[in-house]
């Protein structure tokens, strides 16, 4: 099978799986109780007798109770006068278009909402990925080199010890030993940049901005060294004890040469495998804990208030967002397998 084909069989297979996902997620949003209608009309019964209540439509003087005719009002504002399978077909049909549909709570539209919310998301799972990368890969090799020693025992103690520790308990010690806590204010507090940030040239800009990537970023990056590093070691622990070592040693090649050249090519392969999936998951990841204890507005934050406040196009829009670009990952993952080990063919990789 040729690239081209494997790449368009893999779109193929890409559409019925998106359109399974979102049918089983939309058919149980059918089923959660206390939806928007639901909400805004206790809102409004909630309400004393005369007070102005605001809605998405203006005011309203809220009563005792709401009639068919204000109910309807409402089931019409948000869509719902219309059948299931009306609404989720017309779903698909914007969806088709990249037309995400409109919050209910945020009055924008939902891909806006994404592009705003992506700058706290992308810089922190970017520095996070990279640092867990550049960090990982050569304390990985280290560990494998000298498998059994002190420096091995000490490090794979320390690497267990922060992936037990949760992010989020690491965020709140960091706040309270190092933002102002009980200790030291040292970094800031909150926020992505300062409140005068506008007003600085552009190296006090990027000073200011690392500054307060610092904490969040340390949280969330202790958390994911241990998994990427002990893969690192095994998959060169298992190549170092291969036979083609043993008879390169034999042979009399040196130490370096045996590990940089050979066993490195191979040990990556499936780390490589995964840098299209994890990089691409770096741009759309959100913490809500992280994001949370730091206040940093993010996806996280965001996808978590949609599902509180049952806003229902953010909560599909940005699942058919992510689901699209967790496949694409997939199968760049898959072209990058095949790329790295020339022996695979395109039949055999992905199904």
């Amino acid at each position: 099978m040729n690239l081209w084909r494997y790449i368009a069989k893999r779109l193929l297979l890409m559409v019925p799986t998106l359109f399974g996902i979102l049918l089983v997620t939309f058919m149980v949003i059918q089923f959660v109780p206390g939806g928007p209608v639901e909400q805004l009309a206790r809102e409004l019964r909630g309400a004393q007798v005369g007070e102005m209540v605001t809605t998405n439509t203006g005011f309203y003087r809220a009563s005792g109770g709401l009639d068919a005719d204000r109910l309807a009002e409402l089931k019409t504002l948000y869509g719902f006068d219309k059948p299931a399978y009306q609404r989720f077909g017309d779903m698909i049909w914007r969806y088709l278009h990249f037309d995400l549909g409109e919050s209910f709570y945020h009055h924008q539209s939902v891909g806006s909402l994404v592009v705003s919310k992506l700058p706290v998301s992308m810089s922190l799972g970017l520095w996070t990925f990279f640092l867990t990368y550049l960090i990982s890969i050569p304390l990985g090799i280290r560990k494998a080199v000298r498998d059994g020693s002190a420096f091995d025992v000490a490090t794979s103690t320390l690497l267990l010890v922060g992936y037990a520790i949760p992010g989020f308990v690491l965020g709140v010690a960091l706040l309270v030993l190092f933002g102002g806590g009980s200790f030291l204010e040292v970094f800031p507090l909150r926020g992505l940049v300062s409140d005068n940030w506008n007003e600085l040239d552009w190296p006090a800009r990027i000073a200011d901005y690392l500054w307060h990537m610092v904490l969040p970023v340390t949280a969330s990056v202790v958390g994911s060294l241990a998994v990427m590093t002990l893969l690192t070691k095994n998959t060169f622990l298992e190549q170092i004890r291969s036979q083609y070592v043993l008879t390169a040693r034999a042979k009399g090649v040196s130490e370096n040469r045996i590990l940089y050249k050979h066993v490195f090519r191979n040990a990556m392969i499936p780390l490589i495998t995964g840098f299209p999936s994890a990089f691409i998951g770096a741009f759309f990841s959100g913490s809500l804990l992280i994001e949370t204890i730091f206040s940093l507005d993010g996806l996280g934050l965001l996808s978590y208030d949609a599902v509180v406040k049952r806003d229902y196009p953010v909560v599909m829009g940005t699942l058919y967002l992510f689901t699209l670009i967790g496949l694409v990952a997939r199968l760049l993952s898959d072209l990058c397998y095949v790329w790295v080990d020339p022996r695979l063919r395109f039949d055999s990789v992905g199904g």
